[in-house]
């Protein structure tokens, strides 16, 4: 992606790029298989955002701008672009005015007032399990806890949810770092993550945590998302057959990131993210019979579509899906986008994309 001078963010490739050379058959002992992870791609939050800015610009026309990249995803962000949204790093490159939609990593109660102070139309599409994280940080700073944040340092989602909490605190990147950090009172603090992290990871932070501060407390309920542990139980469950681990999702989604960091922990031979399959390299089917395909909570699934395509020219045609859960749960859109233009409510913003 690529800024003009405008301000307007520009296509550089074709949405989905079409590989150059076809995938080629390898010498195997055995037959080729895919296991086809399953739960995999979108999450209800993803599907909720990407349906808000859909709905935006059906709404309001565009251009609608979008702080952020409103999910992780490459290939999201592109086909939003070309239909006329704008994505921007800040609050200040949108006009004043204008429509803007808050990413579902959320935000900053900063953000929040900068665009009130320039009368923008803001919608917030902020994961609802994010804001159950936000709320949270809320109560427990009020309460005089001191709160260490489990998560990334730079992300999105640590980053709005330090800016609800930011006097009472701490964030802790890994179990490494929890070995290191100071506390200014040991006795009064709980712990709080981001939703997209490795579930054993963080488990292991928050022992070696509470090694160190024994009056540790744990949230009420679960901060990881359904979706990241449940595409991190599928990808164990296929792992130690797998000679070969493909994950889509792009670079900057955590959770795609864990998902070959697990595979690996959990037995494959070997792992790779792509953004595409046309990223997939015929050296990495040397010798491989089984391959373990999956992708990220803001992937679409035309992108693991096309990887089975292109999978299927090396002579990979037998795919089996391996589920480990069920996913029905739905969200309803942000309430700047439950009722129409007359004011009545709206049913197709009531849940996902299945509700009409």
């Amino acid at each position: 992606m690529s800024i003009s001078n405008g301000g307007v963010a520009t296509l550089e490739a074709p949405l989905i790029p079409e590989r150059r050379d076809k995938l080629q058959p390898t010498s195997v002992t055995g037959h080729r298989r895919i296991l086809l992870a399953a739960p995999r791609g979108y999450c209800a939050g993803v599907d909720r955002a990407v349906i808000a800015v859909e709905k935006a610009l059906e709404r309001n026309g565009a251009p609608v701008y979008v702080r952020k990249q409103i999910v992780h995803n490459i290939h999201v962000v592109r086909e939003l672009e070309s239909k006329g949204v704008i994505f921007v790093d800040e609050v200040a490159e949108v006009p004043e005015g204008s429509n803007i939609v808050f990413s579902a990593h959320g935000v900053s109660p900063m953000v929040v007032q900068e665009a009130e102070d320039r009368s923008l139309n803001a919608i917030d599409a902020t994961c609802p399990l994010v804001t159950k994280v936000h709320r949270e940080a809320v109560r427990f700073s009020g309460q005089d806890y001191h709160i260490l944040l489990i998560g990334h340092e730079g992300h999105e989602e640590v980053e709005g949810t330090m800016g609800h909490a930011p006097e009472h605190t701490t964030l802790v990147n890994d179990p490494d770092e929890a070995d290191r950090i100071e506390v200014p009172d040991t006795d009064n603090l709980i712990w709080l993550s981001q939703t997209t992290l490795s579930v054993d990871e963080t488990m292991e932070t928050v022992r070696r945590l509470r090694g160190r501060f024994p009056h540790l407390q744990d949230p009420p309920s679960d901060d990881i998302c359904y979706a990241t542990q449940n595409r991190q139980v599928a990808i164990k469950k296929i792992a130690p057959e797998c000679d070969l681990v493909i994950v889509v999702g792009s670079p900057n989604s955590s959770n795609s990131v864990r998902l070959v960091e697990v595979a690996l922990e959990y037995g494959a031979k070997a792992s790779y993210r792509v953004d595409y399959a046309s990223e997939i390299k015929q050296e990495w089917l040397e010798g491989v019979e089984t391959i373990g395909v999956t992708s990220g909570a803001s992937v679409p699934e035309i992108l693991v579509d096309q990887t089975l395509a292109d999978l299927a020219d090396a002579g990979f045609t037998e795919v089996e899906e391996v589920r480990t859960a069920e996913e029905d749960l739905q969200f309803s859109l942000p309430k700047e986008l439950r009722k129409d233009a007359e004011g009545n409510v709206d049913r197709t913003t009531l849940g996902g994309r299945n509700r009409s």
